[in-house]
């Protein structure tokens, strides 16, 4: 399947194949239709990709916290390592969506049936 993300280092959007989902307990699975992105939500998760490593700081000080804590248990070299590779990470994008159940997990029977149409 298709999935639109983003790299959180560089900001380049891409489309890529993407493993479908495996259902787990609780869950449905959902073939979508129409998906769409949020002009707000994705504006902001875009912007911030888009921002120097100075500028994410300035915005996400938790996240300044986080790494400085990682820094003083596992040293500063496994640290950048770390943030690097979590930047490197495809952020996926879209969560507004319209479809069918494919399929439910087990906790959900009696509120979704396959092939019930849905909004998510």
């Amino acid at each position: 399947m298709k999935q639109i993300t983003q790299n959180a280092r560089t900001g380049k959007l891409c489309i890529e194949e993407v493993p479908v989902p495996q259902i787990g307990d609780g869950e449905i699975l959902v073939k979508t239709y129409a998906s769409l992105i949020s002009s707000g939500t994705e504006r902001k998760v875009v912007e911030f990709a888009k921002k120097t490593l100075a500028g994410k700081a300035k915005v996400r000080p938790d996240l300044v916290k986080k790494v400085i804590s990682k820094a003083k248990a596992d040293g500063i070299q496994a640290t950048i390592k770390s943030v690097l590779t979590k930047l490197d990470d495809p952020i996926p994008l879209g969560y507004s969506a319209a479809g069918k159940v494919l399929a439910v997990g087990s906790g959900v029977e009696g509120h979704f049936q396959v092939d019930d149409r849905v909004a998510i």
